[in-house]
């Protein structure tokens, strides 16, 4: 198990810092904005170490070979088959129920290169373990990290990935590989004319 001390000494060595603590919530979902590289993941999970909580995220199947594949696990990772996403939903579903505290973070990107249409599992996971969701982000220019705020979803998960958007939309944090996070045209649109959604 990776201890505390040596968290803050990396997070620290690194130069990173943390906005905010814990989510008040003891189980939820973190989303990790913007998503562009394979070190958001470390350094999330180093993070919440230093914070006194366990990141945990979903990582495709394909990585989890070799040294690779056992520090991921070590990591709390948890592998995904991207080709089944009603099982990996399901099992998380049932992590959530049989857990006291889980934090589990996800990408709604779901990879690394710009995608417009961000994937809703976090969404139809909250939704089904009754669990919240968090705005949390990453910014490379500042090296500042947060679990970010508690958004409240509504019925309609189309509407609160535009909502969702807009809020990182403005809140700009920078990627660590900027060309590769983009956002719905409309929500660029609804930003430059200063609309909510």
């Amino acid at each position: 198990m990776i201890n505390h001390r040596f968290s803050k000494f990396l997070i620290r060595l690194l130069g990173w810092k943390g906005v905010g603590g814990l989510p008040a919530d003891k189980k939820c979902i973190i989303l990790g904005i913007p998503h562009t590289s394979i070190w958001d993941f470390v350094i999330a999970f180093y993070y919440y170490r230093t914070i006194g909580g366990d990141i945990h995220v979903m990582i495709k199947k394909e990585l989890f070979k070799g040294r690779l594949g056992r520090w991921l696990l070590v990591r709390g990772s948890i592998p995904i088959d991207r080709k089944n996403s009603m099982a990996t939903i399901r099992n998380v579903i049932k992590a959530f129920s049989t857990h006291d505290t889980l934090y589990l973070g996800i990408a709604p990107e779901g990879t690394r290169k710009p995608v417009k249409r961000w994937k809703t599992g976090f969404y139809t996971i909250a939704k089904a373990a009754k669990v919240p969701v968090y705005l949390g982000w990453f910014d490379w220019k500042t090296k500042t990290i947060s679990a970010g705020e508690r958004f409240e979803l509504s019925d309609d998960s189309q509407l609160d990935l535009r909502r969702i958007q807009l809020y990182y939309r403005k809140k700009n944090p920078t990627p660590r590989h900027p060309k590769n996070f983009v956002f719905l045209d409309e929500v660029e649109e609804a930003y430059r004319e200063g609309r909510e959604f």
